[in-house]
């Protein structure tokens, strides 16, 4: 059994869930133990797919209903639709290349993307019947990727106003040190700098608010402040429960952040 940790909107969205997954059993010194579903980190390629089909199960769709892209922190949205449906496994995987975030309007289609730090974001309009995620590391929030969701939902029928959105366990603040050069970033992406970025009061260092960067990039896109959840859960923090880079390092697993209409 794969345990996760459900993520909630502000209202209520009847037949809509998303999740986080958690590590589940951890053996010291394995940083890819236990839950991994990320096939391109290095892992397992059995212990991957073992991994994919018994959350399969547990959500009661097939396997080629879990649908993950091959994130690059880019700024990519694709919409999984019937079309995409109906291409070969090649096709889809070329369709998924680079991609960090997905937008679906299907029943029984889990969407999700894999992070170990950065902001995993699931959104839904209930009313319309559009779902999305999206992967925003730091480079992927200065692109405002949050952005480009939105606006791919409104596309599919979603009305911003009704967008309703969630974010899953990332790095936090106090964790998240960066170079001047990412402060930089994103100053000159017009971020409110003042507002996202601390000084260490010891080490002079950056940190940088992730979280907060993106429901301001969700909020300029139209979407309600109080339609926003940020997580309090932090990766780093809390690498026992979820994967994160920064304590594990790059070659470790990913947790894996879904959200599916049933």
């Amino acid at each position: 059994m794969i345990e996760w940790l459900k993520l909630d909107f502000v209202g209520a969205v009847e037949g809509v869930e998303a999740f986080s997954t958690t590590r589940g059993e951890v053996e010291a010194r394995k940083p890819y133990s236990q839950v991994n579903l990320c096939d391109y980190v290095g892992d397992d390629a059995l212990r991957v797919l073992d991994a994919r089909i018994t959350l399969a199960m547990q959500l009661g769709v097939d396997l080629d209903d879990l649908v993950m892209p091959r994130q690059t922190h880019s700024c990519r949205v694709a919409v999984i639709d019937e079309n995409f449906r109906l291409m070969d496994i090649d096709k889809q995987e070329e369709a998924l290349e680079g991609v960090d975030a997905l937008v679906t309007t299907l029943h029984g289609v889990v969407i999700g993307v894999n992070t170990a730090d950065c902001v995993p974001i699931v959104l839904v309009d209930g009313k319309a019947g559009v779902i999305a995620v999206a992967h925003a590391g730091w480079r992927g929030t200065v692109g405002r990727i949050a952005q480009a969701v939105v606006k791919e939902m409104c596309h599919q029928g979603a009305r911003v106003e009704h967008i309703q959105v969630a974010m899953g366990p990332s790095i936090c603040q106090d964790c998240f040190e960066v170079g001047d050069e990412v402060v930089a970033a994103f100053d000159e992406a017009g971020f409110d700098t003042l507002a996202i970025v601390r000084r260490h009061a010891s080490t002079g260092k950056a940190h940088i608010d992730l979280r907060a960067a993106n429901r301001d990039v969700l909020m300029a896109a139209g979407v309600p402040e109080d339609h926003i959840i940020l997580s309090r859960h932090c990766s780093r923090c809390e690498h026992d429960r979820f994967f994160s880079a920064r304590r594990l390092g790059i070659n470790s697993g990913r947790t894996f952040t879904g959200i599916y209409m049933k």
